[in-house]
């Protein structure tokens, strides 16, 4: 449902789209995408808004500000991931897409443009590594395929499978949603992306020591949502909570962690590997 015009108007000056010479017109298309991904059009990045959207115009002055205030963003983000300079040709390729307008498309605002910006730096960089990882050979242990272990059933069956996948998806999407969007982010990077504690610190500007405190509280904060609403929407037991984590832990199925946890991402373009669905859970 398109957003009422006389909010489209109060959001436009806040967000002093006026700069970028930003039609209301296009302005009101991009929130109305923000909305229909869920996002409250009052609790955008309202003024990084307006500038993708100049940008995406192909407006002068909006260019201009972008480079002078995002293209260092990018570069010390390429840096923070791989110190060599190896990785700043991921950015300057990302930079191209941006010049070429193709991917503004996909920021609509919930997360700051800067974290957004680090966010699929971050996912091009695991992209390129996971690449080249599948062109080494294995190891004569890596290819061994590990014999599966006997169903574990617990006391309400296989049966209830399904159903506490859908209330641990619906549980944890919302959950993934309220975070702040550098607690997303810093759980997209080490979780889904799979980067190490002292990468993922890198990237926020945080000592390791740091960002392994702050994800051990994300997961707290994640875990007790999701039983919260496993108890309140689901209308679980306790003893049925606890079944339902266990079994959607062991094997999570169809939940893709990346999908929910990375911010305004093309994953479209992208190919998804089935290992990168998993639970929040403590890594090795």
């Amino acid at each position: 449902m398109p957003i009422a015009a006389t909010l489209v108007e109060q959001l436009y000056r806040r967000a002093h789209a006026e700069r970028w010479r930003v039609p209301v017109e296009r302005f009101a298309e991009a929130l109305d995408r923000s909305a229909e991904r869920g996002a409250d059009p009052g609790a955008l990045h309202l003024e990084d808004l307006a500038l993708a959207c100049g940008c995406a115009a192909g407006d002068e002055a909006a260019w201009e500000h972008f480079i002078r205030e995002h293209r260092p963003v990018l570069y010390r983000a390429a840096d923070a991931l791989d110190p060599s300079g190896s990785a700043r040709d991921l950015a300057d390729g990302i930079y191209g897409e941006l010049f070429e307008r193709s991917l503004f498309r996909y920021f609509h605002g919930r997360s700051s443009l800067a974290t957004w910006l680090r966010a699929v730096l971050a996912q091009r960089h695991v992209d390129r590594v996971r690449t080249q990882r599948r062109l080494e050979p294995l190891s004569e242990d890596e290819s061994r395929v590990p014999a599966r272990g006997p169903d574990k059933a617990g006391p309400y069956g296989e049966s209830e499978r399904p159903r506490y996948v859908e209330l641990i998806q619906a549980a944890l999407a919302r959950a993934v949603a309220d975070l702040a969007p550098r607690d997303r982010l810093r759980l997209a990077c080490y979780y889904a992306q799979e980067l190490t504690l002292a990468e993922t610190g890198r990237l926020l500007g945080e000592h390791e020591a740091t960002c392994s405190r702050q994800l051990a509280r994300t997961r707290k904060t994640l875990r007790g949502h999701i039983e919260r609403s496993l108890r309140t929407e689901g209308r679980l037991t306790e003893a049925e909570i606890a079944e339902c984590v266990a079994s959607v832990s062991d094997d999570a199925g169809p939940l893709d962690l990346r999908q929910l946890l990375t911010p305004d991402e093309p994953t479209d373009e992208r190919k998804k590997s089935s290992a990168d669905r998993s639970t929040v859970r403590e890594r090795p």
